[in-house]
């Protein structure tokens, strides 16, 4: 396994002028030293001081130069060469008077370098300066005409003109005039046509910071429409610093906070959205007080090209992704020891906090802040769903935080808790405005998607450096490859810190020493893992059990809690109630025998009893239940079924078990799941089958949850 901290060799010059002096001094020294010895002839010296004079003036007249400082660098090479070539003539080098003019010499030439470099780079920026100050002059002029021109304005005042990073535009400011403290409401077309924009240019006008100030921002290149590649510097990071996703139009950086607050990020498919996460990704693992988990239900899609160095290359000796959950089941695991860290920190940390003077834990290598990523949130079960809102509502004195992923953003995607914490909003690019305006409450009215048309771009919404939420803003998101992730892997793995031990001393967290020996056989089946994976595998593998009832592991005390087997009621005394539904109770609710129309009370005149058996198509399609069993029989059916097939059926694949019309099933089952408020996540498609396709289907945590209603209504 290769190294992650081999050393490398730089031949790069990276010398100061003084030390460049220097240089040349000391081999000045040395050749006369070894030439006086072995015979040398002086004219040699001569030669290569003329040669080294001769160079220096063809460098510096390629730079453009002063005369001066031409004359005296190459001056510095001939009496450095004239000094060698006396030294090698009289063999006097080793003498005190010989070295002592060496001496004095070199430091003349240090000083000499030193000085002729800053006063270069003093006359560079006096030259820029009056380059740029000529340009904004320059463009004053032509603003201030073209005002007057187009929107016949006088008294308007040119107050300054600023050029953006990257020579990509610039920003005039305005004070305009009282008797017309705005520009009318065709300016923004106007202006284009006026300054003849290339496709992709676009005018901005903002308010200034008083009244009567106008900004007008002009984007002269079109930033989104070019691919930015993922930066090259990946030195260390904190999570305390702002998160950099890519470039806004005027090329400053787009990004945003993670440390207080949590990030919801959504686009459709081919919107560059698993490229954004990925970027989003390697920032985070820039940081030195963070660890990243992963929730991805659907193939751990976006952890694999992180782990590949560790777990298949062997490049790097530790995950770079500190826990995947590429399952339902160990997504349960996982939010439970979140979770549970989340409140084990709160109390262990108290005397940090205290010191701090801050309610909230200071983040360090040794206490890092736990970020989970989840992608495709649409996928995820309501149980799920509900102790990820509880992650997102009490994580944040705790320091673990989120970054949420989806396709759409609809309300039946995104619950309310992960749409009011979430602070910084990411909308990548979308078909249909109307997602836009729920994702952005406010300012959404106003986004026009054809202004982040390209793929890769997108608009951000984030709390700036004053905590204040800035509009959402198109940007362009850096492209970052499978490649160059290997490339840093490396440079990320070393860096990456541990959980706090604190967080993992709870009963949930016994699970995680042992979590990648549950979930890498799962991932890389077809493929042999490498050595660096044996100190994270070869440990006890621990699993949870599962509750029958609900169908997800139990992680607190180890087995599944339920109520036990409900006792029959003596003759003339009602039967107790049990305090909770679990598996026991669900069991002798569905065994229980079904009672005929003899035995129960009539229904009312005019309508169905609740004994009535409906059938529809010649087929008996549920029983509304009876005194004895509550429960409707073909819901019991299709759960049972769903859960021996592995959590997850397609309709049709259990209309099939069932002998039923799947379409007669679905309006069945929609039917009973809507009476006791239970709905499908993801608009009812699951991921099921030999294929794994997205089809319409139900799991057995949807069904579980719509049994337990139904026995909780009638407890009641």
């Amino acid at each position: 396994m290769a190294s992650s901290n081999a050393l490398v060799l730089d031949w790069s010059w990276g010398t100061t002028p003084a030390t460049a002096a220097a240089l040349v001094a000391g081999g000045a020294y040395s050749t006369a030293a070894v030439g006086a010895a072995t015979g040398l002839p002086a004219s040699y010296a001569l030669l290569v001081g003329a040669a080294g004079a001769a160079a220096q003036a063809g460098a510096d007249l390629y730079q453009r130069r002063p005369t001066g400082h031409i004359a005296a660098r190459c001056a510095g090479w001939l009496a450095a060469g004239g000094w060698t070539a006396v030294a090698l003539a009289e063999h006097t080098v080793l003498t005190w008077a010989t070295t002592g003019k060496w001496a004095a010499g070199t430091v003349v030439g240090m000083t000499l370098a030193r000085g002729l470099v800053r006063a270069e780079e003093t006359a560079r920026t006096e030259r820029a300066s009056r380059r740029l100050q000529k340009w904004a002059n320059g463009q004053a002029k032509d603003w201030h005409e073209r005002l007057h021109r187009l929107f016949r304005l006088d008294g308007h005042e040119i107050e300054g003109v600023k050029p953006w990073a990257g020579d990509v535009g610039y920003t005039v400011r305005v004070l305009m005039p009282s008797e017309a403290p705005e520009l009318p409401a065709d300016a923004i077309r106007k202006l284009a046509v006026d300054l003849k924009l290339p496709k992709g240019g676009s005018i901005q006008i903002l308010d200034g910071e008083v009244y009567g100030q106008l900004l007008i921002r002009v984007t002269a290149k079109d930033v989104l429409a070019e691919t930015i590649d993922f930066p090259e510097d990946v030195t260390e990071t904190s999570i305390y610093q702002r998160i950099q996703l890519g470039l806004l139009p005027d090329a400053e950086p787009a990004d945003f906070p993670l440390t207080d607050v949590c990030a919801l990020e959504i686009g459709q498919t081919g919107s560059g959205k698993s490229n954004t996460i990925n970027v989003t990704n390697g920032q985070l693992l820039r940081t030195v007080d963070a660890v990243v988990w992963h929730l991805d239900v659907t193939g751990a899609g976006i952890s694999l090209p992180w782990l590949r160095s560790w777990a298949v290359d062997g490049t790097v000796d530790r995950p770079l992704i500190d826990w995947t959950a590429d399952t339902v089941e160990e997504a349960h695991i996982m939010l439970d020891v979140a979770i549970a860290a989340i409140n084990t920190r709160k109390a262990a940390y108290q005397d940090l906090m205290h010191d701090a003077d801050d309610d909230k834990i200071p983040v360090s290598p040794q206490v890092p802040a736990i970020i989970i990523v989840v992608d495709e949130i649409a996928e995820l079960p309501y149980e799920l769903l509900n102790k990820l809102d509880t992650v997102v509502d009490t994580g944040r004195a705790a320091r673990v935080r989120t970054v949420i992923s989806g396709l759409r953003a609809t309300q039946d995607v995104i619950t309310a808790a992960m749409k009011k914490q979430s602070r910084v909003r990411i909308g990548m690019r979308v078909s249909d405005p109307e997602e836009l305006h729920h994702l952005f409450p406010t300012g959404g009215t106003r986004l026009n998607p054809k202004a982040a048309a390209h793929k890769g771009s997108g608009f951000l919404s984030a709390p700036d450096e004053d905590d204040v939420d800035s509009e959402p803003t198109p940007f362009k998101c850096f492209r970052i490859k499978p490649k160059t992730i290997n490339t840093i892997a490396p440079k990320l793995a070393a860096r990456r810190p541990a959980v706090d031990a604190i967080s993992l001393d709870t009963a949930p967290g016994r699970y995680y020493a042992s979590r990648w020996g549950r979930i890498l056989p799962r991932l890389y089946k077809d493929k042999k893992l490498s050595a660096a994976t044996l100190p994270y595998t070869e440990l006890e593998i621990l699993r949870p059990p599962l509750d029958e009832a609900k169908g997800i592991p139990v992680t607190g005390k180890g087995q599944p809690r339920s109520s036990g087997n409900p006792q029959p009621p003596t003759s003339g005394a009602p039967a107790e109630r049990p305090a909770r539904f679990g598996s026991d109770a669900l069991a002798s609710l569905l065994k229980a025998p079904a009672a005929t129309a003899t035995e129960t009370a009539p229904a009312p005149e005019g309508g169905e009893g609740p004994e009535v058996i409906r059938a529809e198509f010649g087929r008996v399609l549920e029983q509304a239940g009876n005194l004895t069993n509550r429960i409707p029989r073909l819901l019991a059916d299709a759960h049972q079924h769903v859960v021996a097939a592995g959590g997850r059926m397609h309709t049709a694949d259990l209309a099939a078990r069932l002998d039923m019309d799947p379409l007669v099933l679905g309006t069945e089952l929609g039917k009973l799941l809507r009476a006791v408020g239970i709905e499908r996540p993801g608009k009812g498609t699951v991921r099921a089958g030999a294929d794994n396709e997205s089809k319409p289907g139900y799991t057995q945590e949807t069904l579980a949850a719509a049994l337990r209603a139904y026995a909780d209504r009638h407890a009641a």
